[in-house]
């Protein structure tokens, strides 16, 4: 029997697939959360780890020197801040873990540690926190920096950043406080110290005005690409998310983080890599492929528009300057997502940009097939790769629907199930404990 790994959802708190002939009023409702509260609902019941919501915060000008695409797709704007998301969704569910991403660019330290502790005591201990340094200046002029920091430098202040947080969130002992009827006393000031921290990005005195939540460090999340993204994953997160439809390369990268783990001292098991898959499943091959062509195909103007929006803003590159029916170009650089664009630039050697879409657009490994077919080769990723699970990703202006949660939920997740590959229950209390069980 083939060993068990996690599932766990990667969306936004923006709007679903609202175009789509299986949209319904999503377009109108997603604003107040319910399309979310449902969704979480089904995720936990199907046995998903966790939902993680991706953030940010700038309308992208980045395909054409205008807002227009990222308006008209509604890609990076209309977009809510997930955080205040997560306590509604708790309050909907019992286990499944909630994930919010925060920038190190962006947020005080202190804040983003009273925001996170906050949310780990609302939510029984059941929040992580997705850890981005940022990478479009749009968002920076947003709070008042002109221009971020050089990529790599990005990663110095990130770790300073959780140096800082860490200390926060431990600058409240254990049996801190004590609730003393007869003294009065609600804490003790013994066990409250300043952190009197002094850095090259940060000063900050401490202590954290409240006591860390039930998970002592909410569970830390990352997506590191780069050889500074990975050590910053490898020393830092329990959950990593990645991207590559290539095998070889998913069990390079997933070889390559435990590898820098145990360099840094840290146990590898403490680590779960999970890489995005975007599943299409039918009752028939034969539906299953009909939904991929109508949702992959790049047969639509639409589509093609949108997925073209959506690289050009995370790689700060204008691909309008490109014809789409020419060679994927070569030797570009950026400051945003070095490594997606590198990645990029590798695997469509001697493709047109036009056929590189399709890729793009799906995310991951293809699969594509009845529920049975789709379970077979996700078992069998996990086996040749070694990879610990999957985040399944729709994007919102193509699949996000319903009706595609629906055939993830009810359809694909319960086979899975089944054959004992997800979980069917949450025996413990918190998400880190829950995540780490396997």
């Amino acid at each position: 029997m083939s060993r068990p790994f996690h599932l766990a959802w990667f969306t936004s708190f923006k709007p679903p697939a609202w175009r789509s002939p299986w949209g319904g009023v999503s377009g109108e409702e997603w604003m107040t959360g319910e399309y979310y509260v449902s969704m979480v609902k089904q995720l936990e019941r199907a046995g998903f780890d966790f939902i993680m919501f991706e953030d940010s915060s700038l309308v992208s000008e980045a395909l054409g020197g205008t807002a227009e695409m990222d308006l008209k797709h509604g890609l990076h704007s209309p977009k809510l801040d997930p955080f205040p998301l997560l306590p509604v969704l708790a309050r909907e569910t019992e286990k499944i873990g909630l994930i919010a991403t925060g920038s190190t660019s962006f947020y005080p330290p202190f804040i983003l540690a009273r925001v996170m502790a906050t949310m780990d005591h609302l939510t029984g201990g059941r929040v992580g926190w997705n850890v981005v340094t940022s990478s479009q200046d749009i968002a920076a002029q947003n709070y008042g920096i002109d221009k971020l920091l050089e990529h790599d430098e990005r990663y110095v202040q990130a770790q300073e950043f959780l140096d800082v947080v860490k200390a926060l969130w431990d600058s409240w002992e254990p049996g801190a406080v004590v609730m003393d009827r007869e003294t009065g006393h609600y804490a003790d000031h013994t066990k409250v110290s300043p952190i009197h921290h002094e850095g090259t990005y940060f000063k900050v005195r401490g202590p954290l005005n409240m006591p860390a939540g039930p998970q002592g460090h909410p569970v830390i999340c990352q997506a590191g690409g780069s050889p500074a993204g990975r050590d910053f994953a490898a020393q830092h997160a329990n959950a990593i998310v990645a991207t590559n439809p290539l095998l070889p390369r998913m069990k390079e990268y997933a070889d390559d983080i435990r590898a820098r783990a145990e360099r840094l001292g840290r146990d590898p098991d403490e680590i779960r890599v999970l890489f995005h898959l975007s599943p299409v499943v039918g009752e028939t091959e034969e539906e299953a492929w009909s939904v991929w062509r109508r949702t992959y195909g790049m047969e639509d103007p639409l589509q093609v528009e949108q997925t073209l929006a959506i690289l050009a803003a995370v790689t700060s590159i204008d691909w309008k300057q490109f014809d789409l029916d020419e060679p994927f170009p070569q030797g570009l650089t950026t400051n945003g997502h070095q490594s997606v664009l590198d990645d990029l630039m590798a695997r469509n050697v001697g493709k047109t940009l036009r056929e590189s879409l399709t890729e793009r657009a799906q995310m991951g490994p293809q699969t594509v097939g009845t529920v049975a077919q789709v379970a077979d080769r996700m078992e069998q990723i996990v086996e040749d790769t070694g990879i610990d699970g999957f985040l399944i990703r729709a994007e919102t202006g193509l699949s996000h629907t319903r009706r595609y949660i629906d055939s993830i939920c009810f359809g694909l997740a319960p086979e899975l199930q089944r054959r004992g590959l997800v979980r069917t229950d949450f025996p413990h209390a918190t998400f880190r404990d829950n995540l780490l069980a396997f």
